[in-house]
């Protein structure tokens, strides 16, 4: 199966093979390379398997360290992808395992695509986990796992359901309370939205949390610039792993709020970590080469609501 993808526009639609939605399974693809090996960086026994069942061969390849040797790139080689995904992956699930230590039983996944959480970490048994992402996605991943025998380790409920659309409304359909403190996460999303869309997330967020509430993101503060500096190079890698996709066609470049101060102005305390920071917490080098500067920009959010 090949990648396919054109320019965003309002109202458009993806699988996990195509446009933003197959940013999705990169990101699975990644995170078994991460698993794999001697030595895992990872424990995710669903990745390769979620990945395998989207068929697309250029991510088969990718998740088994089939990638071409940049010369001039030396961060875009297997060992250096799979840290680079283990030190996300892991803010991540440490901010829901920290969030469920502190008491926090209700946590959601927005624009969740092939995330395995629900199914891998060890959530308190009270603990309900809710992923919001389009129908197709939902339907897919929710059949895959099934067909493997997979059994969520929380109660797992899935969101059917297109973030442009009335997405809180249908979180509180199936059982979500804005009177109890929640964890959100928003892994790998802020750019896939327009401006504006940002800001209704995270009002939206702000509206439907209860005191306590925590949410982790990652943005990166100048996104404009990442596009016109490194998205040609960005999209060159993707094409040398097979994918016929123009990075820039996915995000949105149109001036927005920074993240951090949008959520300061509505009451949220935030922790800020750079790439860089967490490639050290992890005891990883931080890699030279254009992969790593257009990446490195990542700023890491951890946000509390007084």
């Amino acid at each position: 199966m090949a990648v396919t993808g054109t320019k965003r526009h309002e109202g458009d639609s993806w699988d996990l093979a195509s446009s933003v939605g197959a940013t999705a399974t990169a990101v699975a693809a990644r995170r078994a390379m991460a698993s794999k090996g001697p030595n895992p960086l990872l424990d995710d026994p669903f990745a390769e398997p979620l990945v395998n069942a989207v068929g697309v061969d250029a991510f088969i390849r990718m998740m088994n360290g089939q990638i071409e040797h940049v010369e001039d790139d030396p961060a875009f080689t297997p060992k250096r992808l799979a840290e680079g995904m283990a030190v996300r992956t892991r803010f991540f699930d440490n901010f829901f395992l920290d969030a469920a230590a502190a008491g926090v039983r209700q946590a959601v996944i927005l624009a969740a695509g092939l995330d395995t959480r629900a199914y891998r970490l060890a959530w308190p048994t009270d603990t309900v986990v809710y992923e919001i992402d389009q129908p197709d996605v939902i339907e897919f991943k929710t059949r895959t796992l099934a067909d493997l025998g997979a059994t969520p380790t929380a109660d797992r409920r899935a969101v059917a359901i297109d973030l442009r659309d009335d997405w809180p409304a249908a979180l509180q359909d199936n059982g979500f309370s804005s009177q109890r403190p929640t964890a959100w996460i928003a892994e790998g999303l802020l750019g896939y939205l327009p401006p504006d869309a940002q800001d209704r997330l995270f009002d939206n967020i702000t509206t439907f949390s209860f005191s306590g509430s925590r949410l982790g993101t990652g943005y990166v503060p100048d996104i404009r610039g990442r596009i016109a500096k490194r998205g040609k190079e960005i999209s060159e890698r993707w094409r040398r792993l097979g994918l016929n996709l123009n990075w820039a066609d996915l995000v949105y470049d149109g001036e927005r709020n920074d993240a951090v101060g949008y959520l300061t102005e509505r009451g949220w305390q935030t922790t800020v970590r750079s790439t860089q920071e967490l490639y050290a917490d992890n005891g990883f080098d931080f890699p030279e080469g254009a992969t790593a500067v257009a990446f490195g920009d990542v700023r890491y959010v951890s946000a509390e609501l007084a």
